[in-house]
């Protein structure tokens, strides 16, 4: 069974392209980036210029036009009939304490610089230490606890800017 992708150019213009057809396709690759493609007895040179795998979302060049491209796979539509977000990552602006604890130390400052899976602070829960890490980089917006604070679940701890 061959499998189908439906393409959209600018937003605008919708195909359906067969796996078959795209094999078909008579291009030779020139760099990491560039095709010579000829089609129906034309010639275009293509760079691709930016691309997004997750979102399945690129801009191409061909004969220094520019098109945004997004590509969607059957499986890609039944996601999204399911009510699912494809390639979409949640942006965690702050972290709450996951249970009630005691805040045993706190290893970030406010306009903190930090990376992912950093530690942020320890939380002591039924006589066992948890480590929080940041879940995303980004820099610290405030800090609503201190040291030796006993906090309950999902009480605000840090917020991110």
């Amino acid at each position: 069974m061959s499998q189908s992708f439906k393409v959209n150019v600018n937003s605008t213009f919708d195909f359906d392209i067969s796996e078959t057809e795209s094999s078909q396709l008579n291009s030779i690759k020139t760099s990491a980036s560039e095709h010579h493609v000829l089609h129906e007895n034309s010639s275009y040179k293509t760079e691709i210029t930016r691309s997004d795998f997750n979102k399945k979302e690129f801009q191409v060049k061909v004969n220094n036009n520019i098109y945004n491209i997004n590509i969607i796979n059957e499986l890609d539509s039944l996601i999204k009939e399911m009510g699912f977000e494809i390639g979409s990552s949640k942006v965690v602006n702050d972290i709450k304490a996951p249970m009630p604890g005691l805040i045993l130390e706190i290893n970030v400052k406010n306009g903190q610089e930090v990376s992912e899976n950093d530690t942020l602070l320890i939380l002591e829960a039924m006589k066992m230490e948890n480590v929080l890490t940041s879940p995303r980089d980004g820099v610290i917006k405030s800090i609503s606890v201190e040291k030796g604070d006993a906090v309950e679940k999902n009480q605000l701890l840090i917020e991110f800017e």
